[in-house]
């Protein structure tokens, strides 16, 4: 496992993004594990959770692109600081795009934040998580109705490796519906090796007990 994955397990922990317990997802599905990018909220876990999409960015789809999009509302910070931290790391000036959730019709007009959108555009779609891909059917028509643009891929920080909604995983299901590419900074595969019986600062997030549910919960869900 790369040492910016590991890092990017105990940020999350850290940050307390990641919880281990009993929750209840948008799906309706019963989770021992939660991811919440919302409680990424200072400025100095915003500018590392930035440097993170970056790395895995750069490392997935190199240097070949001119926009980095965040959907409306969780991926707008997310593609902000990814955008900055790009051009930090690497040199190179990517444009940020979001979407409002109803179009302007006064001043600033349109569906976009920030830069609008070009024929030729190369795009790559930053998510916090993505479970069932409900996401991006909002988001891909969005985009590709603004320009002739040309989807590179999707990032994501957490990959769930759960099945969306056939037998296949939400991010497979996102390749083979829209024809581009999905990754994640970590999976929740890397997430249970790093952290099993193994303790982060004094505490042991994912122990016996934890693991037995991880276990049942991909046994119902998890992808084949």
């Amino acid at each position: 496992m790369q040492s910016y994955k590991k890092e990017f397990i105990e940020f999350m922990v850290e940050c307390q993004v990641l919880k281990f317990g009993e929750f209840v997802l948008k799906s309706g599905r019963n989770s021992p594990f939660f991811m919440n990018a919302g409680a990424y909220v200072t400025g100095e876990q915003l500018t590392k959770l930035g440097e993170y999409y970056a790395r895995a960015i750069h490392h997935h789809y190199g240097d070949d692109f001119d926009v980095m999009f965040g959907p409306a509302y969780k991926g707008i910070p997310l593609c902000v600081a990814a955008t900055m931290a790009y051009s930090k790391l690497y040199g190179k000036e990517i444009r940020y795009c979001s979407n409002r959730k109803e179009a302007k019709d006064h001043g600033d007009t349109g569906i976009l934040l920030g830069s609008k959108l070009r024929d030729g555009d190369k795009v790559v779609i930053i998510e916090d998580v993505t479970t069932s891909g409900k996401s991006m059917e909002e988001t891909v028509p969005i985009i590709r109705a603004q320009a002739k643009i040309e989807v590179k891929g999707l990032i994501v920080s957490l990959n769930r490796m759960e099945r969306g909604k056939g037998e296949k995983s939400a991010l497979e299901e996102i390749k083979e519906l829209y024809g581009f590419d999905a990754n994640a900074i970590v999976t929740m595969e890397d997430v249970v090796e790093y952290l099993y019986n193994k303790p982060y600062k004094g505490k042991i997030y994912i122990n016996d007990e934890m693991k037995a549910a991880i276990d049942r919960y991909y046994a119902q869900y998890g992808v084949r």
